[in-house]
């Protein structure tokens, strides 16, 4: 499978952990580079990416910057839980089933396991960046097993996640897992990624509901609206 990276905020400065061997304390940064922006057309859904008082539901590309930027200064297993998030798109519940054997560290693949399907055993691949897989090997010393990456509760998880966007100044209404889940929809679709590879990534039944993610003002629009002002 091709990869195809879509975003270039990973965190940058070193982060640190103790290792479980002897205690130590060592370091791990790591670099990405970024996509193209390609707006898409919008298709009809009855989902929708507003609350009901229009305030969005998705994370700005500021929002995701700070938010992966703050993570990198938290603990490391908060951070690579931040990391699966904003780099996947998948929903907490399917971060928080992960095991050491559904991450591909030669083919930088992480096997999601759709918990919303009603046939047990669906599982989606998403690739993600090199620095994102080195990070997660780094933090979990990844080796071919069953046990799980975070041994959380979803709800310790998500306080967590809720921490890190409270001190990086994101958006009430945007604030929560979902709106990680978002703002990768809104992303790939803008760096060019194909509507329906996003379907699958994001594990939708509907194409519909995919496409709401091109219902977002990208450069070509911001450009094309320049020209009246």
């Amino acid at each position: 499978m091709t990869r195809q990276p879509v975003t270039s905020d990973l965190p940058t400065q070193p982060f640190r952990r103790r290792s479980r061997a002897r205690g130590q304390v060592v370091s791990c940064s790591a670099n990405h580079a970024g996509a193209s922006v390609q707006a898409l057309s919008p298709a009809p859904s009855a989902m929708s990416l507003h609350t009901a008082q229009g305030r969005r539901k998705y994370l700005t590309p500021d929002e995701r910057a700070r938010f992966i930027a703050t993570a990198s200064r938290q603990p490391p297993e908060t951070l690579t839980l931040c990391l699966i998030l904003a780099y996947t798109g998948c929903r907490i519940s399917e971060a928080l089933a992960l095991t050491h054997a559904d991450l591909d560290q030669a083919g930088g693949i992480v096997s999601l396991h759709c918990l919303k399907k009603r046939r047990t055993g669906i599982v989606r691949d998403v690739p993600v960046p090199e620095g994102v897989m080195a990070i997660l090997d780094f933090v979990h010393d990844l080796e071919p097993s069953e046990r799980r990456l975070w041994p959380f509760k979803r709800s310790t998880a998500w306080q967590r996640i809720k921490t890190v966007m409270r001190e990086a100044g994101v958006s009430a209404s945007a604030a929560s897992p979902k709106g990680l889940r978002h703002a990768f929809g809104v992303h790939a679709l803008r760096s060019g990624v194909p509507l329906t590879l996003l379907q699958r990534w994001l594990g939708h039944a509907s194409l519909s509901t995919t496409a709401i993610y091109a219902d977002v003002l990208g450069a070509e629009e911001r450009e094309i609206a320049a020209r009246m002002w």
